[in-house]
Parts: structure tokens; C-alpha cells; sequence
């Protein structure tokens, strides 16, 4: 079974000064624990709020450290220091919007404000980037809508082989790429 690499990037100001614990990134970990079989080896990033610093983040996992999936939390809502959205857009080669329209119709069901959030995912240098909220339960949620999606793109994008653990989720992929 292939191992499959995951950058886990927090935008936090507060979180990488250190004024409070990273949750939000732990619960990424822990959620992709849950989902895959795979063993899986994770590149953990808690970082400020600024452009220039995620760019190279995202373009260090996905191009040097070669992870098959990136999953950033925080710095997707209307504030001035939410970049996350815009660092991502920067340095994809392609956009996947409907990851971001799926995540905003799930959460809309739970939150009126969730139409104010500015999640994407694209493809940069063959790794997905999928940008998530900052609290842990919209992180599980939004995974939750999108992940049955992950192991096909990441087929696609020729990533490693995703097993999922289909006791918690189930990923479609439309013919068995395996």
C-alpha cells in the first residue's frame, strides 16, 4: 500500500505566535487518519497570514517535498488578512472551483455566514490544494462533502493510490483505477 504524503498548512497570525493551539490542523490530521487506510506521512506548517510566506509554503510541499495533497485551514473569510485563498490561486497551474461551491452549499446548511467564506483547490505542480475553514467542526464537515472526490483527482493528477477507510467515508471513482 503506497504512502501517501499530506502538507497540512494553519494560517494563523495568533496560532504561529504561539497565543493559542493549532486545533485546526490537528483536526486535518486527525480527519485523514480516519479516512485513509494508507499509512501516511504528514508535512506540518503553522504559518502567518501573509501571501508571500504561503505561496512558497504551498509551492515548497507540492513541487520539493512532493505531497500528494495539500489541505490549508484559516485565511479563506473577507478580512484583510485572509490570503489563503489568493496565495493558492497564485501558484496553481489549474482551479478546481467546485471544491469550493461544494464546501459553501454544505456549510450553508449549518451557518448564513458561511456565503462570506472563500475556500478553493487547484492543482499545483501534480499535488491538490484544497483550502478549508479555521474551526474544526467546518473542517470535518467541508472534508466530509468533498473527500469522496480526493482519491479520483488525485488518480488523475497521478498521485499516489488512496485507500479509503469506507466504515467513515466512501470515495467514487468512476472506474476502478486500480
Amino acid at each position: 500500500m503506497d504512502t501517501i504524503k499530506i502538507g497540512v498548512v494553519t494560517t494563523s497570525d495568533r496560532a504561529s505566535q504561539g497565543i493559542y493551539e493549532d486545533i485546526s490542523g490537528v483536526a486535518i490530521m486527525d480527519t485523514m487518519k480516519a479516512y485513509l487506510l494508507n499509512p501516511c506521512e504528514y508535512e506540518y506548517r503553522c504559518i502567518p497570514d501573509d501571501q508571500s510566506l504561503i505561496e512558497e509554503i504551498l509551492i515548497e510541499l507540492a513541487r520539493d517535498r512532493k505531497c500528494d495533497l495539500i489541505v490549508t485551514t484559516g485565511g479563506t473569510g473577507p478580512t484583510k488578512r485572509d490570503v489563503t485563498t489568493e496565495a493558492t490561486e497564485s501558484v496553481c497551474q489549474k482551479l478546481l472551483p467546485g471544491f469550493g461551491e461544494q464546501m459553501r452549499a454544505v456549510s450553508l446548511k449549518h451557518v448564513p455566514t458561511a456565503i462570506l467564506s472563500r475556500q478553493t483547490a487547484g492543482i499545483c505542480h501534480g499535488t491538490l490544494i484544497i483550502n478549508l475553514p479555521g474551526k474544526p467542526k467546518s473542517i470535518r464537515e467541508c472534508l466530509d462533502a468533498v473527500f469522496p472526490a480526493v482519491p479520483y483527482c488525485i488518480d488523475l493528477i497521478g498521485g499516489h493510490y488512496m485507500e479509503v477507510n469506507k466504515s467513515v467515508i466512501t470515495a467514487f471513482r468512476p472506474k476502478e483505477t486500480k
